[in-house]
């Protein structure tokens, strides 16, 4: 996640233009909400983030079976799920990053707007709510949860005061 807010924050060449401008721009979301939430961007360059991570001590083993990154069909090579995509990490209820969405950049139809994170040892979608982590105490004081569809849903409503707002 840390890898992913860094990269969207410090990149000049795809994470600050294409990135930011994204979440400012085109959600309105502010840079106080973009921190909050951790939002992200991994690299277009097909393995980048999978071989910062093994430089970095991070192992094969665990980049896959998170489904940080994919082997290819043959087994010969590796590459990153979230490649040239929008991050959305998601916490679980005491703020632990479990999984992550990431919002493709490309407008080809061909490629599918939301990859998920599938799951795993970590990460089971049917027991996470998306901005639990964030609405929890809003939902206490309100004594209710609004369910909305998405990533960007959730965080509009908290950039506009409305706390107790989950995604499933």
């Amino acid at each position: 996640a840390d890898y992913f807010a860094k990269y969207l924050h410090e990149d000049e060449e795809e994470g600050i233009p294409v990135g930011m401008s994204y979440f400012c721009q085109h959600r309105g979301f502010t840079r106080e909400t973009i921190k909050k939430f951790g939002l992200g961007m991994c690299p277009s360059r097909n393995s980048k983030m999978t071989n910062d991570a093994l430089k970095a001590g991070y192992k094969e083993q665990f980049l896959l079976a998170t489904g940080l990154s994919i082997k290819s069909d043959d087994g010969s090579r590796i590459f990153d799920r979230f490649r040239e995509r929008l991050i959305f990490p998601v916490h679980n209820i005491s703020g632990r990053v479990v999984a992550f969405g990431g919002r493709t950049m490309r407008t080809d139809k061909n490629v599918a707007k939301y990859q998920n994170s599938p799951e795993s040892e970590i990460y089971s979608k049917k027991n996470e709510l998306y901005g639990l982590f964030f609405a929890k105490k809003a939902i206490q004081q309100n004594d209710y949860v609004i369910m909305v569809e998405g990533y960007a849903d959730v965080i509009s409503m908290h950039q506009s005061g409305i706390e107790n707002v989950v995604a499933s």
